[in-house]
C-alpha cells in the first residue's frame, strides 16, 4: 500500500496490530502531539484508540484512566 508522505494516517488500533483507515506516514502521540512514523509505532491503547511515542507515556495514560 502506498503511504501518503507528510500526511497523518488514521488508524484503528487492535490488540497486536493496527489497521490503516486513512493512508499516511505518521500519527501524533496522544500525550505530546509529536509525530510518530508508522514504522516506529509500538505503543497504543485499544480502549482509548490513542497512539503513544514511548512506553512511559502509554503507562501514564493507563494509570490515569
Amino acid at each position: 500500500m502506498l503511504m501518503a508522505q507528510g500526511r497523518a494516517a488514521k488508524l484503528h488500533y487492535l490488540a497486536n496490530h493496527f489497521r490503516v483507515l486513512v493512508p499516511g506516514d505518521h500519527v501524533a502521540c496522544a500525550r505530546t502531539g509529536e509525530p510518530i512514523a508508522l514504522e516506529d509505532l509500538r505503543y497504543w491503547s485499544v480502549t482509548r484508540q490513542e497512539p503513544y511515542s514511548t512506553a512511559q507515556f502509554a503507562s501514564e495514560a493507563e494509570a490515569a484512566a
